[in-house]
């Protein structure tokens, strides 16, 4: 029987692997059979991730995404040495509520770097000869409901978030001759460190109320990751510019 979420073969890039819906994507993929390379910046965390993963080839690959101009290079020798890349998932991301009159623009502007340009140097990273690997390679950017959803104290966040909907749009169209999909998932609020630090934001009784948003209750990284390898497995061969929603039923209301 054919498995069309068979990831033999194939090497997949995941940011954010230290942690969160990162860690527990490149689980999955290395549970489809993808060799995974690992990219954080906590080399020990990442090391207690590739101790999670299934057998296979799997490496660890350390960087700073906040040196956006430096990503195109860091791509090739990353590409060198896993003999090329055929999918890219980008987790790695920053969330941060303040209200726009405490906001700096200096702090809006490290968000947009951390959230935004950060996808967009790693899709022009991508797409390079030496990096990309074959006609039929895939991206997926991890966005979040914030996107769609206005949220009190979100506004540069949501912006961010919102850009990565348009980059991907544009990117679809734009790589579509190179054989690159590019999509997108969005999470809603998801059982991770983020949505911790979030909780210690929020007053109790504020906390309450967004968890109550989600009609399936909060989320498990397994549910994102499951949406992402769809995304980057041949059951994506017809999809590219998309956006898959994951958010237990928040925005449907």
């Amino acid at each position: 029987m054919i498995n069309p979420l068979d990831l033999t073969g194939k090497t997949i890039l995941v940011t954010g692997a230290s942690s969160g819906i990162g860690r527990e994507t490149a689980v999955i993929l290395s549970q489809l059979g993808a060799g995974v390379v690992l990219s954080g910046r906590n080399v020990e965390r990442l090391n207690d991730t590739k101790t999670m993963l299934s057998e296979g080839a799997h490496s660890i690959e350390p960087f700073d995404l906040d040196n956006t101009g430096q990503i195109p290079v860091w791509l090739q020798t990353v590409a060198a040495k896993a003999g090329g890349l055929h999918g890219m998932v980008h987790c790695s991301g920053v969330a941060s509520r303040m209200p726009v009159r405490f906001m700096t623009i200096q702090q809006a502007e490290a968000l947009m770097r951390a959230n935004w340009t950060s996808a967009w140097a790693l899709a022009k990273g991508f797409r390079q000869k030496r990096v990309f690997a074959g006609t039929d390679g895939r991206i997926v950017f991890v966005s979040s409901i914030s996107a769609l959803a206005g949220q009190v104290g979100a506004t540069a966040y949501a912006s961010t978030k919102g850009a990565i909907l348009s980059l991907t749009r544009s990117l679809a169209v734009e790589f579509c001759a190179e054989g690159i999909h590019v999509n997108a998932v969005l999470p809603g609020l998801v059982q991770t460190e983020m949505a911790e630090a979030m909780s210690k934001e929020l007053t109790p009784d504020q906390f309450q109320t967004l968890v109550a948003k989600h009609p399936l209750g909060l989320g498990q990284p397994r549910d994102v990751a499951y949406a992402i390898a769809f995304l980057l497995a041949e059951t994506s061969r017809w999809i590219t510019g998309s956006v898959l929603t994951v958010d237990g039923g928040y925005t449907a209301q």
